[in-house]
C-alpha cells in the first residue's frame, strides 16, 4: 500500500479507473464556514491518493473532471457531506454516487451503528483508528498518522459496497437505495441553500 500525496490537484494523466472511493476532510463540519483541506481517493488497488487543498483555492480541474464524469461510479461514505463540501469549494457536482452510510441505514435495521469503524469491524473485519479524525487538517504539512488516517478513510470502501450489495438485493432494497443515491447530489445542494435540518417533503 503507497499514500501519494499532491498539492492543489490530482496529476494530469492519473487514471482512477471505473469506480473511485472518495472522502474528505474539512476544518469542520459547515462547509459554509470550515473549508476544504484534502481530498483523499482509491481506486480499491491498496493504494492512495491524497490532493492537500490550499486555503483560498477555488479550482482543481483534474479533481472536478473526475467529480462530474458520469462514467465514473463515486463511492463514499456519508457522501451528502463530502459532496457539499466540494461542491461549495469548486462549484463541481458529484454524480454519480454511492454512499456506504445510506446503504447500510438501509439494510441494518438491527442497529443504529452505522459509522464507517463499525461497519468495516463487522462486515469486513478491519479495523481502522479514528484518532486523527479531530486534527488540524488545515495544517501546511501533514503529519504521516493524518495522512494514513486519511487514507483508510477510502482504502475498504469497494469491498464495502459489495458487502452491503449483498445485503441490499437480498433484503430487495437494491431499488430504493439506486434512487436515494440518484437524490443525493440534490440533498446536498440543499444543504448548502439553506435546509440542512428541514425534511422538505414533510407537511409541517
Amino acid at each position: 500500500m503507497t499514500n501519494y500525496l499532491y498539492q492543489g490537484d490530482l496529476p494530469d494523466d492519473l487514471d482512477l479507473g471505473d469506480t473511485v472511493a472518495i472522502d474528505c476532510e474539512t476544518m469542520g463540519l459547515h462547509p459554509h464556514r470550515d473549508r476544504l483541506c484534502v481530498v483523499q481517493l482509491s481506486s480499491g488497488d491498496g493504494n492512495a491518493h491524497l490532493v492537500q487543498i490550499p486555503k483560498g483555492q477555488t479550482e482543481a480541474p483534474n479533481l472536478c473532471r473526475l467529480l462530474e464524469d458520469a462514467k465514473v461510479l463515486k463511492l463514499f461514505h456519508y457522501g451528502r457531506f463530502d459532496i457539499a463540501a466540494m461542491l461549495n469549494a469548486f462549484g463541481a457536482t458529484t454524480a454519480p454516487v454511492y454512499c456506504t452510510k445510506i446503504a447500510s441505514r438501509l439494510v441494518r435495521t438491527y442497529t443504529d451503528r452505522h459509522g464507517l469503524a463499525k461497519l468495516l469491524q463487522e462486515l469486513l473485519s478491519v479495523d481502522i483508528s479514528k484518532q486523527q479524525q479531530s486534527s488540524d487538517w488545515g495544517a501546511d504539512k501533514l503529519s504521516k498518522a493524518q495522512i494514513d488516517y486519511a487514507a483508510s478513510d477510502v482504502l475498504h470502501l469497494h469491498k464495502l459496497r459489495d458487502k452491503l450489495n449483498e445485503m441490499l438485493i437480498r433484503e430487495g432494497r437494491m431499488d430504493v437505495a439506486q434512487a436515494c443515491y440518484d437524490f443525493l447530489p440534490t440533498r446536498a445542494k440543499l444543504d448548502l441553500l439553506g435546509w440542512p435540518d428541514t425534511d422538505i417533503f414533510a407537511h409541517a
